[in-house]
């Protein structure tokens, strides 16, 4: 099963997150910054070329061996998919349309989410959007592992096995810690992709569905594009919760890596996050970070210091942790 890890809890916090306290220090100091704001009218562009890209190579998959399916899916599906997905997280912060327009913001999520073929466009600005108000909360920040997987995925042979499996905890997770009464949006958006798969099956095949959803998966798992889930907030130094990136792989993720800059300004679009730390290098430059996604990943498993664990947490207002705990 592989080496175990020695961490035994998650590193409990009683001081603020602190992206609040650098935002205004920032702002005082680059009042300039506050021009950044806004929302990003190439977004949606992005968005629709990268949903028509994976619609059109459908008409390419449907004739391809199940090798090549696979293959592709992971190599190319599952990279345009994961792109979307972080178009959608992008559209959470309403950056497509600008706040004025949150019905178009929403939208433009479910187009994005449709090929993925799991709705989440809808919930996930709830889930998100609490993850930054309230990060490290132990009840609001459903980004965090459970105890439960922490405890049962501590060996280097579990963690690689959550990693693969990453997709299923991230999405499940919210709805067993933090269950909320569904909107008539979810309704309507899950409705919609439901019947955009049964589109994809009946008229182009079982392999172009698997081609799609097959990406979404894999490339949220053990994928160097998915190495961004550990390296934003996992701590690989201790006392510090978030990790910027500074390589490649933002190009194909809406500069997600620039994830310092974006919780201290989540309202400024990816695209303008690089002229944060240009502004501002002196909040940046010194702060941890990381160089490659894919070591992320090879040392989260490797490295028995690190494991699910390894987040800072925050005890929730009103909830007694030695109550919780037994």
């Amino acid at each position: 099963m592989g080496q175990s890890v020695s961490r035994t809890d998650f590193e409990w916090s009683y001081t603020a997150e602190p992206h609040a306290t650098r935002r205004k220090e920032i702002l005082r100091k680059h009042p300039e910054i506050k021009e950044l704001f806004g929302h990003d009218p190439m977004l949606k562009v992005w968005t629709l070329l990268l949903v028509t890209f994976q619609i059109l190579s459908l008409f390419i998959v449907q004739n391809l061996s199940w090798v090549y399916v696979v293959l592709l899916s992971y190599c190319v599906g599952g990279v345009i998919n994961h792109s979307l997905m972080l178009a959608i997280h992008e559209i959470a912060h309403n950056l497509a349309f600008g706040h004025s327009r949150p019905l178009a913001n929403r939208i433009l999520g479910m187009i994005a989410n449709l090929p993925i073929c799991l709705p989440f466009s809808v919930a996930f600005k709830f889930y998100h959007l609490e993850h930054h108000k309230n990060q490290g909360d132990e009840k609001l920040d459903t980004d965090i592992p459970t105890d439960l997987e922490a405890r049962l995925f501590c060996t280097t042979f579990g963690k690689m096995v959550w990693m693969f499996f990453q997709p299923l905890f991230y999405s499940f997770r919210p709805l067993i810690t933090y269950p909320k009464k569904p909107t008539f949006l979810e309704v309507f958006s899950t409705v919609i992709q439901l019947g955009f798969d049964a589109f994809i099956v009946y008229y182009f095949g079982v392999k172009c569905f698997v081609y799609l959803l097959g990406g979404a998966l894999l490339a949220m798992g053990l994928h160097p594009v998915a190495g961004h889930f550990i390296s934003e907030h996992y701590m690989f130094k201790k006392g510090f919760e978030t990790y910027s990136y500074y390589g490649i792989l933002n190009l194909l993720t809406f500069n997600v890596g620039y994830h310092n800059e974006h919780h201290d300004f989540p309202f400024i679009p990816g695209s303008r996050l690089p002229r944060v730390r240009e502004i501002a290098p002196e909040f940046y430059n010194d702060l941890p970070q990381h160089k490659s996604w894919t070591k992320v990943i090879y040392d989260f498993i490797m490295d028995p210091s690190i494991g699910p664990y390894a987040r800072i947490k925050r005890k929730h207002v009103g909830l007694d942790r030695s109550d919780k705990e037994e």
